[in-house]
């Protein structure tokens, strides 16, 4: 009774396909997401006991739920629907670009990816390249903070560093999502992005559908208590100093702020400091051309020249890691207090009068980063230069000077690092980072500003020129204390 059955090449080939597809669909696909479910789980159970501040149920939600939520908020749709009006668009049509912003926006945490993965990635890395010193932090303070209050830390920005540096230093204590913009919307760089909880942000966008769509995104976290990250001054510092802060983020998260509500918002004032800066020759060409800044082929031939001058030292064994990269945590500011002590409720204020409150209060926090951004000995030592470029100085006579330079921001609350808790080393070190970069020659015992360098010697002493008489009526933190290592 048998017979043969003849088949196309082709019909047989597509046949194997749908088999193949149909085993990976129905076994393999489920099965890999039932190992790695079991594994997030077993992460999340393990951080839960150890975390200072929980993961909130909203950082957990599945990312096509929180896209849903979002899309059909009722502020949105009110949005949506005005837009449709005004510009005599179908609203369907509206609607689907609603749906794009929020797949844009929302973020996909995964635990496993945060602390498994990335900050096995940003603490080697870190500590490869630096020596990553946590200075001061308000533990008290911190352990004050409300079970239910949502924590945004607050930073200064120096350098894309910052970004690895805080999440790295912040990791026992909880997962922070950060406010990316949209330079990293490559793939597969943003499926990373997204799994360590961050969400993106078109910056300067005029579009206000899409500010709308953000708007509720910051509002919604917030109040799902999400611990944030945000750099106040909107982008990096281009000549070391701190830039007046932008209020976008900021007043997201105030508008909608219940002071009579379940949840508080304690910003915690995070200030960072380094002995070098990666970028800091490019701040400084874009300081003097900001209209000719380079393109993406010459900044990536740029940055191969790094490295590649880096691999050099390293295989040579002349290669040092970049001095100390120090990150101070202060004490932090309630929202809800701040309002009691001031009687104003950011919903009931029109524009224009709510602005001007959130650039008081952001002008508060600014102030409360400043005081805390730590005195590293490359900014310390290159001050002393800047003040008296012309100057040559002996080691004792410089060593003298930074001693007094040292001793008034004591006087003014400043928190300085002093590796190994020695003032003489401090120097030594801030100094021979200066040579090695040519910053600063050293001729017969003698050693002078390079005047071809003065502008990137005053980029890293405009980092602490804040700190140095305090300003009438502006009080700073008192005492100096002594740093912990990590790394």
């Amino acid at each position: 009774m048998g017979s043969v059955v003849t088949l196309p090449l082709w019909l047989l080939i597509f046949i194997a396909i749908l088999a193949l597809w149909a085993a990976l669909e129905r076994l393999l696909i489920p099965s890999a997401r039932w190992i790695l479910r079991r594994r997030v789980n077993r992460v999340l159970e393990e951080l839960n006991t150890t975390l200072k501040i929980r993961i909130p149920p909203f950082k957990l939600t599945k990312r096509a739920v929180l896209i849903d939520r979002l899309a059909f908020d009722p502020a949105v749709q009110d949005a949506a629907a005005a837009q449709s009006r005004e510009n005599e668009t179908p609203l369907a049509a509206v609607m689907k670009q609603v749906s794009r912003d929020a797949r844009e926006i929302v973020p996909g945490f995964n635990a496993y990816a945060y602390f498994r993965v990335g900050y096995a990635l940003a603490r080697n890395f870190a500590r490869s390249i630096y020596r990553v010193r946590l200075g001061y932090s308000d533990e008290e303070g911190l352990s004050d903070i409300g079970n239910n209050a949502t924590v945004v830390f607050l930073i200064n920005h120096r350098s894309n560093m910052d970004y690895i540096l805080v999440a790295y230093l912040a990791a026992e204590k909880t997962a922070i999502s950060y406010a990316v913009g949209e330079w990293a919307r490559v793939w597969p760089l943003q499926m990373l992005i997204r799994a360590m909880g961050a969400y993106f942000v078109r910056r300067n966008s005029g579009d206000p559908l899409y500010r709308k769509v953000l708007e509720r995104y910051v509002a919604m976290a917030t109040a799902g208590g999400v611990t944030q990250a945000v750099f106040p001054e909107g982008g990096l510092s281009r000549d070391g100093n701190l830039r007046p802060p932008k209020l976008g983020i900021l007043d997201y998260m105030l508008r909608s702020f219940d002071p009579a509500g379940p949840r508080d918002i304690a910003f915690i004032p995070v200030g960072i400091n380094y002995d070098r800066v990666f970028e800091d020759r490019s701040f400084l060409l874009e300081l003097q051309s900001p209209r000719k800044r380079p393109g993406f082929l010459r900044a990536s031939a740029r940055t191969a020249r790094f490295i590649a001058r880096n691999g050099l030292l390293l295989a040579s064994n002349r290669w040092h890691r970049f001095g100390y990269a120090c990150v101070n945590f202060g004490s932090p500011v309630s929202l809800a207090r701040y309002i009691r002590e001031r009687g104003v409720d950011f919903r009931g204020l029109d524009k224009t009068d709510r602005f001007a409150k959130v650039e008081e209060f952001a002008r508060t926090l600014m102030a409360a980063i400043a005081k805390v951004i730590p005195v590293v000995p490359v900014p310390l030592v290159a001050t002393v230069f800047v003040r008296q470029p012309e100057r040559s100085w002996s080691e004792l006579e410089l060593k003298a000077e930074v001693f007094a330079l040292m001793e008034q921001l004591r006087q003014c609350g400043a928190l300085l690092y002093l590796p190994r808790e020695d003032q003489d080393y401090a120097i030594d070190v801030g100094l021979r980072m200066l040579t090695l970069r040519h910053f600063v020659a050293e001729e017969e015992g003698l050693y002078r500003a390079v005047s071809r360098e003065l502008p990137l010697l005053t980029y890293y002493a405009n980092s602490i020129a804040h700190l140095f008489p305090a300003p009438a009526g502006q009080s700073a933190p008192s005492g100096v204390r002594s740093a912990r290592d990590r790394g």
